[in-house]
């Protein structure tokens, strides 16, 4: 019933699938203590924090960015005090905060 091509491309097809799943598994963020995160993006981008909140997972999320805006960073903190940033680039400005009710 099923040939030769049909067991091949399922081999193949479980391969692929096998590999994308790994490396999805595989988080590519930079991570360690939160204090040597905030220094190094204060000594390398001139970064600051600019706004936080807490995130539904119990980690502390932080948005940090220059004077000028040009470079941003986000991090978040895990409660074991473990920093990651998860996202990073240029060009940040903020927003004027939108009140209940207004239409955009």
């Amino acid at each position: 019933m099923f040939g030769t091509k049909n067991l091949f491309a399922g081999l193949v097809l479980s391969v692929v699938a096998g590999s994308n799943i790994a490396e999805a598994a595989q988080p590519n963020h930079a991570c360690t203590d939160r204090t040597s995160a905030l220094t190094h993006l204060s000594k390398k981008y001139s970064e600051a924090p600019v706004a936080i909140g807490l995130a539904n997972n119990g980690g502390v999320v932080e948005v940090l960015t220059d004077t000028g805006g040009s470079t941003w960073s986000i991090i978040i903190t895990m409660p074991d005090g473990m920093a990651c940033i998860v996202a990073s680039g240029e060009h940040w400005e903020p927003l004027q905060p939108i009140k209940a009710g207004s239409r955009i």
